[in-house]
């Protein structure tokens, strides 16, 4: 690390010595014990401006207070069926480790429908396994290898990504926007398998607008990736979907609900729901536990964010007309 980026660490320490009270508790659980590996996060998130990345911590700690975030591990998504619901429409689970200890996340983002449920429960359920990654596994991880580990690896399997996908976009943006801001610089690389024509055609036009601190994450792999994944990552580590040889798909490769880990039944969403309800007890003690879904203010996408978004919706509308697939579109449920 260079001259000028320990003194921006420097200036940003000085920055947050001045850091309320009311923030410090929810910083804490931010930071698990690490502060300075958590201002460099944002400090490579804003080029490394202390003022800038000072600004944007400060914003995101006022988030989690006003939004209560620091409880959400403890508001379970109720009953269970909706909650197996959620896990049903928005594919995403924790398949294993990789080589170095990072978490490998994998994501369905192809066959993800996101219509069983309020945007509301999509919105709390990503959050709580953002907060279930930063309190739980990456201490974890850290504590298993012997030195910190901060973040994790995503594997996203593009099969059955459809021109309906138009539907998500908006709740996609929403669930981007909370990451960068709140959550920025937690992956360290991007695998995209099992990418259509559809997809390649998107990525053309968006690969332009991304920083190149975030394109130089990303990695378009051949098929299912398999090969490739094998070099950071064991086989037992690699996402159901990319353990066959040639392409993969996200619902169908694995034997059984536990080898695929989008299921509710599979050992990581079994640990994560369990330990939702472990602590319950611990914040609400007279209280039943109330349903309904555990409602975030949903922030306002930055201009890039918001550019890119609509250079989707733009292509995907182009595919669309050339193939005369465009129909109305129905959106998402918002009631909560």
């Amino acid at each position: 690390m260079g001259t000028a980026h320990q003194e921006a660490i420097k200036q940003f320490q000085y920055l947050m010595e001045d850091v309320d009270d009311s923030l410090k508790v929810t910083f804490k659980n931010m930071h698990q014990g690490y502060i300075t590996e958590t201002l460099v996060r944002f400090l490579k998130a804003r080029d490394w401006d202390a003022t800038k990345a000072h600004k944007m911590l400060i914003d995101c700690l006022q988030w989690r207070i006003e939004n209560e975030i620091d409880k959400i591990l403890a508001k379970p998504i109720l009953p269970a069926d909706l909650y197996r619901a959620v896990r049903d429409s928005h594919l995403v689970g924790v398949s294993g480790y990789s080589k170095e200890g990072h978490p490998v996340v994998a994501i369905g983002a192809g066959l993800s429908t996101f219509d069983k449920a309020s945007v509301h429960y999509y919105v709390q359920s990503h959050i709580q396994m953002n907060e279930y990654r930063d309190r739980v596994i990456l201490p974890s991880a850290s504590k298993k290898y012997g030195r910190h580990i901060g973040t994790c690896l995503k594997v996203l399997d593009m099969t059955g990504l459809k021109l309906s996908a138009l539907n998500q976009i908006k709740l996609l943006t929403v669930i981007s926007t909370i990451d960068d801001l709140n959550y920025p610089e937690k992956c360290d690389a991007y695998y995209i398998v099992n990418a259509p024509y559809i997809f390649s055609a998107c990525w053309k036009v968006v690969k332009p607008l991304l920083q190149e601190r975030t394109k130089r994450k990303i990695q378009v792999l051949q098929g299912n990736g398999r090969d490739e994944l094998l070099k950071v990552m064991d086989y037992a580590s690699l996402p159901h979907f990319c353990k066959q040889q040639g392409s993969g798909s996200s619902r169908s490769n694995g034997n059984g609900t536990n080898a695929n880990c989008f299921s509710f039944d599979h050992t990581f969403h079994q640990q994560l729901y369990n330990y939702v309800k472990q602590q319950v007890p611990r914040t609400e003690t007279v209280s039943p536990i109330k349903q309904g879904s555990f409602h975030v203010d949903f922030p306002v996408p930055n201009p890039d964010e918001a550019r890119i978004a609509r250079t989707i919706e733009v292509e995907f509308h182009r595919l669309g007309d050339q193939n005369g697939l465009i129909k109305p579109l129905n959106g998402l449920k918002v009631d909560g």
